[in-house]
């Protein structure tokens, strides 16, 4: 005989309507949980990298004396526009490879826009040059030092992205530390600039993109290191 606390004739709808009153009860203190702030985390380690750069650049280097000078020509621009245009491209990379799922595309190809331009920026100078200068457009005075000290640079910022990107979703850690060390060089060769006075575009297209692409090569290495979450 059935026991009588384990009633067996319970009529379906009664039964149906007890789950949803469960259900409901379950749900009812559930909230939306926010996506993570990708842009506002990435934007902050970022932006405190790059401050504590520029501010140890003028520290330990020095900013350019003729700052107020240099900055009403068109070159500095240039130069400023080719290696931040490098960090925000990678940057971009950076924010979908965060993302689990989301394609990156063709993405990496507009990484060749700043290069194109500049290559062809320095092989109008070279060409129209004398050729007694050549040397010195490619070779410039800092040959030796410019992409040590723009690896030196971009430390900060890259301290400060893997910080952003260690607290997202990267998946892909070799790829995403890559991308992540190419946009601390191309800030961090922002930050060199406001000491370095080099200014011939095959100086800055062999010595800059040097020092830019051994940042991105560090942070291919330390991706799968320091990015796994």
């Amino acid at each position: 005989m059935p026991s009588s606390n384990h009633p067996t004739n319970v009529p379906p709808a009664a039964a149906s309507h007890d789950i949803d009153l469960m259900v409901e009860r379950l749900v009812a203190d559930l909230r939306p949980v926010a996506s993570p702030p990708v842009a506002r985390r990435l934007a902050l380690g970022l932006g405190v990298g790059l401050g504590i750069s520029i501010l140890l650049v003028g520290i330990t280097l020095g900013y350019r004396p003729d700052m107020a000078t240099a900055s009403l020509t068109t070159i500095f621009w240039i130069k400023l526009a080719y290696v931040s245009g490098i960090g925000a491209i990678a940057l971009w990379a950076v924010e979908r490879l965060v993302r689990p799922g989301v394609p990156t595309g063709n993405l990496l190809l507009w990484l060749l826009v700043p290069a194109m331009a500049m290559a062809s920026l320095a092989a109008i100078q070279l060409i129209d040059g004398p050729a007694d200068m050549r040397a010195h457009l490619i070779m410039g005075f800092s040959a030796v030092t410019a992409p040590w000290r723009i690896l030196a640079a971009a430390a900060p910022p890259l301290v400060g992205l893997a910080w952003a990107v260690r607290g997202l979703a990267p998946t892909r850690l070799v790829f995403a530390g890559a991308m992540v060390g190419l946009s601390a060089g191309g800030f961090g060769a922002a930050s060199y600039a406001m000491h370095c006075q080099e200014s011939a575009a095959p100086f800055l297209l062999i010595w800059y993109s040097l020092g830019v692409l051994a940042c991105g090569f560090v942070g291919a290495v330390l991706g799968p290191r320091v990015l796994r979450w």
